[in-house]
C-alpha cells in the first residue's frame, strides 16, 4: 500500500506518525505540501518524501493505482479547488477527505463524479493517539477499502462507522467538538479550586486528574455513568450538594442543547460548502 497525503497539518502529521508506529515504512508515505516550511518539517521528523508538486505527487504510483490511498488532509475551505485539480489524476485510488463538514456527493461532484471515496472526522485527541473517527463510505467502496480506511484511522485512535452520513453530523457535535466541552468543564473546575485557595498548578494537577480517574472508572465496568454518579452522591453530602446547584441551572439540559447546536451548525456548513 502507498498513502499520499495532501497537506501536511497537525492531524495529518498525527496520521503519519501513528502509521509509522503501525510497522508502515517511510517509502509507503509520502506529503503532498505547498508550503515549503511544512515539507521541511514533515521531511525532517518523519523522513518522507514530501513534494510540493500534486502531478508528481500523484503520478508516481500509477502501476498500482488500486492500494494507493489519497488523504485529503486539507482546510475544507480548499477542498473544492483542489478535488477539481485532481479530476485528471485519478485512476483507481481510495480518496479519503478528514476535511470537516464536506458531504461525500459534494467531493464526488468536485472530483468529476469519482466515487471511491470514504469520508472520516477524527477528533483533536488524535493528535496523541487517543482520538475517534466517524467514518462514512460512499456506495462505490468496496470492503477491502473500508478496512483499509478502517486502519489508517485506527493508527490514531479508534473509529466508528455509520451507514447513514447524517450521522456525522451527530459524531462532529459528540466526539468532534466534544474536547472543547471537556476543556470547559476542566477550565471552570480549576477556577474554582484557584478561588478556593489552590495554587494555579494545583487546580489543574486536581482538575485533570479527576476526569483521568473518573473516565477510567467509566471504562472499567459496564455500569450507566448516571450509576455511577449516584454512587458518588451521597444524601446530604457535598456532592449532591453541587448536582443540586447544577440542577438549578438546569445545567444538563443546557449542554443538551449545546450539542444540538453543534449538530445545526454541523449541517449548515454542510449545506454552505455544497452551494459551491
Amino acid at each position: 500500500m502507498k498513502i499520499t497525503f495532501i497537506g501536511g497539518g497537525n492531524m495529518a502529521s498525527a496520521l503519519i506518525s501513528g502509521l509509522l508506529k503501525q510497522d508502515f515504512s517511510t517509502e509507503q508515505i509520502d506529503v503532498i505540501e505547498i508550503n515549503e516550511e511544512v515539507r521541511a518539517r514533515i521531511q525532517a521528523t518523519f523522513g518522507i518524501a514530501a513534494v510540493a508538486d500534486m502531478i508528481d505527487g500523484l503520478a508516481s504510483d500509477t502501476q498500482n493505482s488500486d492500494s494507493h490511498v489519497i488523504v485529503l488532509a486539507v482546510k475544507p475551505q480548499q477542498l473544492q479547488e483542489l478535488a477539481q485539480r485532481m479530476k485528471g489524476l485519478l485512476d483507481r485510488q481510495l480518496v479519503i477527505s478528514i476535511a470537516a463538514g464536506i458531504r461525500s456527493s459534494d467531493l464526488i461532484r468536485w472530483l468529476g463524479g469519482y466515487q471511491r471515496v470514504v469520508r472520516a472526522m477524527p477528533n483533536t485527541p488524535s493528535l496523541v493517539g487517543a482520538g475517534v473517527t466517524g467514518l462514512y463510505a460512499a456506495s462505490e467502496v468496496n470492503d477491502q477499502d473500508k478496512r483499509t480506511a478502517e486502519s489508517i484511522m485506527h493508527s490514531v485512535g479508534t473509529t466508528l462507522w455509520v451507514d447513514d452520513e447524517d450521522m456525522l453530523h451527530t459524531i462532529t457535535a459528540i466526539s468532534g467538538s466534544g474536547p472543547a466541552y471537556v476543556f470547559y468543564f476542566i477550565e471552570s473546575m480549576q477556577t474554582a479550586g484557584i478561588k478556593l485557595g489552590l495554587s494555579k498548578e494545583e487546580a489543574r494537577k486536581l482538575s485533570l486528574l479527576t476526569f483521568q480517574g473518573a473516565i477510567k472508572l467509566a471504562n472499567a465496568g459496564d455500569d450507566d455513568v448516571a450509576a455511577l454518579r449516584a454512587r458518588v452522591t451521597s444524601k446530604g453530602g457535598t456532592t449532591e450538594q453541587a448536582i443540586a446547584t447544577m440542577d438549578a441551572d438546569d445545567l444538563k439540559n443546557r449542554i443538551i442543547a449545546a450539542v444540538f447546536a453543534a449538530n445545526t451548525r454541523s449541517r449548515e456548513m454542510s449545506d454552505e460548502f455544497g452551494k459551491q
